[in-house]
């Protein structure tokens, strides 16, 4: 089924090295469970004002504990952390150790960013990852999403530190997380126009697809070709799309997916698939036959970021919008 094989979750979403898998789980449903109700749940979108105040808005306020922890090192190299441990304290607390100059996190950014994790009982690093070059991979922070009461609104080149008590999910912990880089949500993942290696397709007299991968290198980013303009309506975020498809791994041209194959189109909202699907998707017309490319940060990850079958694939998708039901 389309939604099993296409819908981005929040599990695929934080794509991360599986070096900080547990502690980026950990951080999420302490959130969650310590501000649920503070705000309802999103979904990525553009960056508008007001945006970012409503980030500052759900962040976990600043403490004495947090403040007591001694950061430092510069912004992206793994830090030296002191304090005097056990700390003792029963809600969560934040403090921008390092307020950076970039641009702000606004609601539905994506950042990059790198992560040190410290048993606030011991003082024991946990787990780091991200640091000296090689950061984790983006994630959209959004309100209600839990990671957004850490990051908050706060500036690219930011350094945070925020200390979480103990609950079911485990012991307490002191969190210093690095904000990398901040990408607008319009700007991820943003379609560009094919470049010199580029897939091809050709239909069938039953109007089934074949996809053809040349040789080379498979493109970054998001890549899309539209093969013929539909005259129907205008496909807008959030809008449910009926779409027959083809897809197909960049790496061996093998399909992994096919609703022609299957004998009947898929439905689902744009805003339920990975990035670059909804890229393909959003702003088309019903009729459009669109043939796209998404690297694997768009798609379902790099390799290791998930247990995704299809993490670290270019993917390729020749797909024809049939029907829309505005949001």
């Amino acid at each position: 089924m389309m939604e099993r094989s296409l819908t981005s979750t929040r599990g695929l979403t934080v794509r991360i090295r599986p070096l900080v898998a547990l502690s980026v789980a950990a951080l999420s449903a302490v959130l969650l469970a310590g501000c649920a109700g503070s705000a309802p749940q999103s979904t990525p979108t553009a960056s508008e004002t007001g945006a970012a105040s409503d980030l500052c808005a759900v962040a976990v306020p600043e403490g004495d504990v947090a403040a007591s922890v001694s950061v430092s090192g510069e912004v992206g190299e793994l830090p030296t952390v002191e304090f005097e441990a056990p700390l003792e304290f029963t809600s969560a607390e934040r403090v921008v150790a390092v307020e950076g100059d970039g641009t702000q996190i606004a609601d539905g950014d994506y950042v990059t960013y790198a992560l040190a994790v410290y048993d606030a009982a011991t003082g024991e690093q946990l787990q780091a990852g991200g640091f000296d070059g090689e950061p984790i991979p983006p994630q959209p922070i959004t309100i209600g999403s839990g990671p957004d009461a850490y990051f908050g609104c706060a500036t690219e080149g930011s350094r945070l530190v925020v200390a979480t008590p103990e609950s079911q999910s485990g012991g307490a912990l002191v969190y210093v997380i690095d904000v990398l880089e901040v990408t607008p949500a319009d700007a991820w993942c943003a379609a560009t126009e094919p470049g010199d290696v580029f897939p091809t397709v050709e239909y069938s007299a039953d109007g089934i697809p074949t996809i053809t991968i040349p040789e080379g290198e498979a493109p970054e980013g998001v890549q899309l070709e539209v093969l013929e303009e539909g005259d129907g309506a205008t496909v807008e975020p959030g809008d449910t799309v009926t779409v027959n498809y083809t897809g197909v791994k960049w790496s061996d041209g093998s399909v992994f997916d096919s609703s022609y194959e299957r004998g009947e189109p898929a439905q689902f909202s744009t805003t339920g698939v990975v990035a670059g699907f909804q890229r393909a998707l959003e702003g088309q017309t019903v009729g459009s036959k669109i043939l796209v490319s998404m690297s694997p940060t768009c798609g379902y990850g790099e390799a290791g970021s998930s247990e995704h079958e299809l993490a670290g694939e270019t993917l390729v998708f020749a797909l024809e919008i049939v029907e829309v039901t505005e949001q």
